[in-house]
């Protein structure tokens, strides 16, 4: 009797949770650690705008020469659902809550160049992901496989409302005003993984890129959105998933 337990646990040589694939749906949690920023379309150089900025009492013109973006690091928790299509492909979603943060980085300088201004706007996010994918896997090898994965999903951003709200009127307050993002996103995802099973759960690995489809600029009077045409969104996550 005991030894058929362990058998029946550990298949016979030591290999854990030897059915796992075999059921055709179970669920699980995801901790991830993000990577965001944006993609940017910048205006023509000759169309870069220019502003007016007070300084000492003195009225300086200058005028935006670059604009860079720079990652920020996130975190995402979320749940699993896995359904079995065939013994080697999964059907997944795995809707998530993010916390994200990237910046703007502005290079302003005068007619003379001899001045110079630099500005760094940051745009804070809280998401809500649905991603829907596929997960193609590898012929399990003892309590190790590895898998690829591909789809897409719908992104809200729930902080988009504090960022959309009021509408600026240009002039030197304009300096203050940050970039605007709407609040709705498309996406498509790539990436890669490896499963351990372990004696009750599998504990999964995974890197992937999530791609944004639409411009997400919100068009206002500002010197900072008018050096934009378009901003798309992109994110690589690093995950953790506990499945049982």
């Amino acid at each position: 009797m005991a030894h058929n337990a362990i058998a029946q646990e550990h298949d016979g040589y030591s290999v854990n949770l030897p059915k796992f694939y075999k059921q055709q749906l179970h669920f699980g949690f995801t901790i991830a650690y993000n990577q965001t920023d944006f993609r940017l379309n910048t205006v023509k150089n000759s169309a870069f705008p220019d502003t007016v900025i007070l300084s000492n009492g003195v009225e300086t013109r200058y005028r935006i020469k670059s604009v860079y973006t720079r990652p920020g690091p996130g975190f995402a928790i979320g749940l699993v659902t896995d359904f079995r299509l065939h013994e080697y492909i999964r059907l997944r979603t795995t809707p998530s809550i993010s916390f994200a943060s990237r910046k703007i980085e502005y290079f302003m300088s005068n007619a003379t160049r001899d001045t110079s201004k630099y500005f760094e706007k940051t745009v804070e996010s809280t998401f809500l992901i649905f991603p829907l994918e596929l997960k193609i896997q590898s012929k399990r090898q003892g309590n190790f496989s590895a898998y690829v994965i591909g789809g897409g999903g719908y992104m809200l951003d729930l902080a988009s409302r504090k960022k959309a709200a009021g509408v600026s009127s240009g002039g030197a307050n304009q300096l203050d005003d940050n970039v605007k993002l709407k609040r709705d996103d498309f996406y498509y995802s790539g990436g890669a993984g490896v499963d351990f099973y372990l004696m009750y759960f599998k504990l999964g690995f995974e890197l992937k890129l999530h791609t944004g489809t639409k411009n997400l600029l919100r068009t206002e009077n500002s010197v900072f959105s008018n050096s934009l045409e378009k901003v798309r969104s992109r994110m690589v996550t690093f995950t953790v998933t506990f499945e049982g």
